[in-house]
């Protein structure tokens, strides 16, 4: 059976035999922004990992990681990452922690492709502005330090990447005509 996701195209058909489109990068590095915009202009399907938890789970991500701790929310991630096996052509927006699990990102990579939409420490602050006390890793008395231990921990994975598009002097429309035109080549 194929499994049911609340995607931004619900009646677009997946077809299991073309990869996944995986974008990676800091919390507020765009992949949510991007990955709608992108699966618009491609007419492919859009997952935001968070918001399909959230949907599951009838509960936010701090609401999560509050009341069942990251471990819990990690797992979920597994399993939604296991359930993408059976489908493919999406384009995919995970948390940013969701790298880290080199197991994890192996149960669709390949063939599924990933793209580092990156942004320095600095930037993806500025970019969540208030919106960076709803992100768990983040509501901690120095989110600064955070995100940087954040992107130490996960550079390596994050350069692991098929194609890097610096976010840093770019417009969003910029990034997302990269991320399209990359798409369209490959």
């Amino acid at each position: 059976m194929v499994p049911i996701f609340r995607t931004s195209h619900p009646g677009l058909v997946v077809d299991s035999t073309r990869p996944h489109i995986i974008l990676v990068g800091l919390p507020g590095a765009g992949k949510s922004t991007v990955g709608r915009a992108v699966a618009e202009k491609l007419t492919r399907a859009f997952l935001d990992f968070d918001e399909e938890i959230e949907r599951r789970e009838s509960r936010s991500v701090t609401q999560i990681f509050a009341e069942s701790g990251e471990q819990y929310f990690r797992q979920k991630e597994r399993l939604l990452t296991e359930e993408l096996r059976e489908v493919g052509h999406m384009i995919l927006a995970p948390g940013g922690g969701w790298v880290g699990d080199l197991d994890v990102v192996k149960l669709i990579r390949p063939p599924a492709r990933m793209i580092y939409l990156k942004a320095s420490p600095d930037t993806a602050l500025q970019r969540l502005g208030a919106n960076r006390g709803l992100r768990p890793l983040l509501a901690r008395p120095n989110p600064q330090a955070e995100i940087n231990r954040l992107l130490t921990a996960r550079k390596q994975a994050y350069e692991s990447a098929d194609y890097v598009v610096d976010t840093e002097r770019k417009s969003v429309q910029r990034v997302i005509d990269d991320v399209v035109q990359y798409l369209l080549r490959v």
